[in-house]
């Protein structure tokens, strides 16, 4: 039997896939449509393996999919096809409304026919489980208590009401169709193959190459960090042991303040890579304005996931960001070729 991974090649989606071939030689689809952040790249370590299958294609195209499902049996979609950058958003709302709300759709028709055909056994063990964000959930303030799976939707960016509309799709194709739907809302990531517009990635750079380290507003709005490779190992969890049509949390416990986190960073730099000149990194902080509808506080409650199927995260952000910075310190080679624009040529070559 194979898995089909939709955004494959992105951040979480090649991790997920990367750490998928640790633990399980169980075939893997990756399909990805390679839109700037989808980077190839990120699997080539996987090039030889004969039980990983790369296409490239669009969720929402139906036959593509559809044969895809078809010819490699696939037992389970991990979807985590997704525009996913905020501030990308704001300026362009079109495309975060055509991928995570019109694809997503499309993706759930080509998998309900499917699994509408398939024998009563393959169809009893069929999983469909979507990635969504905890910013469907809004804001907090420093004194309300952490997101749970009950708290009502809120978003307030173009990005987070693009995945709240998807959460809603695919809720409603498991109460409508009886699709075996599973939905995970994690917090912030972090760690390897992180495309350098986020925060920790652009600050790792950036420190490195002498630039400004730009903090939005007053630096104060708080996120719970989670290590990519814990949300990986979370979703694996829920695949294999999550309760059809639940939503489970997944978070690091690990709230902190933008500006604690870039502070954190430098001062492992400071370590790690010291400065020629012997200035301290935390020198290139600089304050910018901030983003229209900035949400103050992000903060999950990973405690149903816990206790209902034994998941929790095994770093701390301290740990996390130790190794993230160490990682990114080491792949210089995939660092230039992102922060250049060669990873598209790289793409492009295997598709010439």
């Amino acid at each position: 039997m194979t898995i089909l991974v939709t955004g494959a090649a992105g951040f979480i989606g090649s991790n997920f896939v990367l750490d998928w071939f640790v633990q399980s030689k169980e075939d893997i689809v990756s399909l990805d449509l390679l839109t700037y952040a989808g980077n190839l790249e990120n699997l080539s370590s996987l090039n030889a393996n004969p039980h990983h299958h790369f296409i490239k294609g669009n969720i929402g195209d139906r036959e593509l999919v559809s044969q895809l499902l078809q010819k490699h049996q696939v037992r389970a979609v991990v979807n985590f096809a997704a525009e996913s950058h905020v501030d990308r958003s704001i300026h362009g709302p079109g495309d975060f409304i055509e991928t995570n709300i019109v694809g997503t759709y499309h993706l759930l028709e080509s998998v309900r026919s499917y699994w509408s055909d398939i024998d009563e056994q393959h169809k009893k063990d069929f999983r469909f489980l979507h990635v969504s964000t905890d910013e469907v959930y809004g804001s907090l303030n420093k004194t309300d208590p952490a997101f749970s799976e009950t708290n009502p939707y809120e978003p307030n960016s173009p990005y987070s009401a693009s995945k709240a509309a998807s959460d809603h799709l695919v809720r409603a194709w498991h109460h409508t169709y009886g699709l075996p739907v599973l939905t995970t809302n994690c917090s912030n990531n972090y760690g390897p193959y992180h495309f350098p517009e986020k925060l920790i990635p652009l600050c790792i750079l950036n420190a490195l190459n002498g630039k400004p380290l730009p903090i939005y507003g007053d630096g104060q709005q708080v996120r719970d960090w989670l290590y990519v490779k814990d949300h990986c190992s979370a979703i694996r969890r829920v695949l294999d042991k999550g309760q059809l049509g639940e939503t489970y949390n997944v978070g690091g416990w690990n709230e902190k303040a933008n500006l604690e986190v870039v502070k954190i960073l430098c001062s492992i730099l400071d370590e790690l890579k010291p400065k020629s000149d012997g200035t301290k990194y935390e020198s290139q902080i600089t304050y910018v304005k901030d983003r229209p509808g900035h949400d103050r506080r992000y903060a999950i409650d990973a405690t149903k996931l816990e206790k209902e199927l034994g998941w929790k995260p095994e770093e701390t952000f301290e740990t996390g960001i130790r190794k993230t910075i160490e990682w990114y310190l080491a792949n210089e080679t995939w660092v230039n070729h992102v922060v250049s624009g060669d990873y598209k040529n790289w793409v492009q070559k295997q598709y010439a």
